[in-house]
């Protein structure tokens, strides 16, 4: 399985990296991102490209790949609606839009959010939802992964600092929130094996949330 990462140097896309790489099946893993990962490997390739918004002069590059996780995000918090629609919804549609293209039997896992919802009240919420529809809409096999409170494992950490300490003080209570509330947790060791299964044999659905995520 030929594989395209977005977003592998954040939280998720890190974990998601780490499992496609120590994954037999995963033959070779493509990253695409304004950044490199810094992370060597016999079957990593990256591809460092400043503007998400507009592929072609690296689409000759896409072309050929199995599947692609994009894991590419960010918090809502503090930003106008115009710039988290650019990132959220834009960038991923010019990465949907381009691997339908090229890839049309190809497998799209994007990362959504728990309480997404195009009609919801919250700004991001109704973002994540047309990207969401918009994906579904184009001609490939696109699944929705939907994680709630997600454990990073492994070593992997958030860019942000924030949400580094809050996972630092959330880590031991992990166990205990994964038995109170098994359907609401997962981690990114858990994600990344998901996405690898969904791209290997499917889902019974499109649209996964926390419990299904963990399941696969």
């Amino acid at each position: 399985m030929r594989v395209i990462i977005f977003g592998a140097t954040g939280m998720v896309g890190r974990g998601v990296l780490r499992e496609c790489l120590l994954d037999e099946r995963v033959t070779a893993v493509l990253t695409v991102g304004r950044s490199p990962t810094g992370t060597v490997h016999g079957k990593l390739r990256e591809i460092t490209h400043a503007d998400l918004s507009d592929l072609s002069p690296v689409e000759g590059e896409l072309a050929g790949y199995d599947a692609c996780f994009f894991c590419l995000g960010v918090s809502a918090a503090g930003m106008s609606e115009q710039d988290y629609r650019r990132v959220t919804y834009d960038y991923t549609l010019a990465a949907g839009t381009t691997l339908a293209r090229l890839n049309p039997s190809s497998t799209f896992v994007y990362v959504s959010g728990a309480g997404t919802d195009e009609h919801g009240r919250a700004m991001w919420a109704r973002v994540k939802g047309a990207t969401e529809n918009a994906l579904l809409a184009l001609p490939f096999r696109a699944y929705m992964f939907r994680p709630g409170y997600i454990q990073p494992m492994h070593g992997v950490t958030s860019r942000t600092r924030w949400y580094r300490l809050a996972y630092v003080v959330a880590a031991p209570l992990y166990p205990l929130l994964r038995r109170l509330f098994p359907s609401s947790v997962t981690t990114t060791e858990r994600i990344g094996q998901a996405m690898i299964n969904v791209a290997e044999r499917g889902a019974p659905e499109r649209i996964l949330g926390p419990a299904a995520i963990n399941a696969l």
